[in-house]
């Protein structure tokens, strides 16, 4: 199973190319124009230009000429800054990462604990309450949640620094105290999904006969519940995290523009106004490759949680 998985990266991420090539062709506006500033009227200055970064090309001839650079390891340069984008993404990624690690971090101590709560104490006060938090969280804008906890922990009680970001290396205090509030913003949403799932696999699991049977050895419920129940619940669980921690990776936009973090979301939303075709090309390239990543991650913590699976 593994094999087959790992054998579908390269034709993924060759679609992914081609969607990717293909869609912001459509993308109204003439790049060159853009990057020409004041002298966009002289058209020896657009020629120039449009020489320069292959767009008087051909459409197959431009995607060759990218996709020749990929091969050797260029994700080419930025049109707007003259930066290699390699660098920009090796700049903007370890923000990223460590947004989406916080998020993710938080919904699972969140989302699956409450999940599993819920579903031993179904139709009971507890089991209400939890879906109502899931829902609200489902249901509540992440942009709208981190104005409101600005206004809050920042502004009224002076708690944590409303916006900015500082590198691990340089203050890991400060670092985790400019990224605590947008990771608790993304990981809301996140644990909501996470416990609605862990709810409705922990009900199932609890339905088995292996759950009754244990309970027939005079085993603890808990024990029940976490040994026997929860490992087999886990499985559709973590198809589901792999997902939620791609999106997380590819960065939550609103979210790092609201708390003006300088990761993936802002780089690709300059890169869209600016008309930065190649800065856009590689970030979807390399976001989709941390989502092929992370599903053969989770194809791998299948046959761990369930060794059954191993011989599918």
């Amino acid at each position: 199973m593994l094999a087959r998985r790992v054998a579908q990266v390269v034709p993924t991420l060759v679609l992914v190319s081609l969607l990717v090539f293909g869609l912001q062709q459509l993308m109204p506006g003439d790049p060159a124009i853009i990057l020409a500033g004041e002298e966009r009227g002289d058209p020896v200055v657009l020629a120039q230009i449009r020489s320069e970064l292959w767009l008087d090309r051909s459409l197959p001839e431009q995607y060759l000429h990218w996709v020749g650079n990929l091969l050797h390891g260029n994700l080419g340069f930025s049109w707007r800054i003259r930066q290699p984008v390699s660098e920009l993404v090796l700049t903007k990624l370890p923000v990223t990462l460590q947004l989406g690690a916080m998020a993710f971090c938080i919904a699972l101590l969140i989302g699956i604990p409450t999940g599993i709560f819920a579903a031993v104490k179904k139709n009971t006060a507890w089991d209400y309450l939890a879906s109502f938090v899931g829902l609200a969280g489902l249901s509540t804008p992440n942009f709208w949640l981190g104005i409101m906890l600005i206004l809050l922990v920042s502004v009224q009680l002076g708690w944590l620094p409303p916006s900015g970001y500082v590198p691990l290396g340089v203050d890991w205090r400060q670092s985790l105290a400019t990224t605590i509030m947008p990771a608790f913003v993304l990981g809301n949403a996140i644990a909501a999904i996470l416990m609605r799932h862990t709810r409705s696999a922990m009900l199932t699991a609890l339905d088995q006969d292996y759950v009754r049977t244990a309970r027939a050895k005079g085993l603890t419920e808990w024990r029940v519940v976490l040994r026997h129940a929860l490992r087999n619940a886990l499985v559709p669980v973590v198809t589901l995290g792999a997902l939620e921690l791609g999106t997380l990776f590819s960065g939550a936009v609103l979210t790092e523009q609201v708390f003006s973090i300088p990761g993936f979301g802002k780089l690709v939303v300059d890169a869209v106004f600016n008309r930065d075709y190649p800065v856009v090309q590689g970030v979807v390239l390399v976001t989709a490759f941390i989502f092929v990543m992370l599903n053969l991650i989770a194809d791998v913590l299948y046959v761990v949680i369930n060794p059954r699976l191993r011989v599918a």
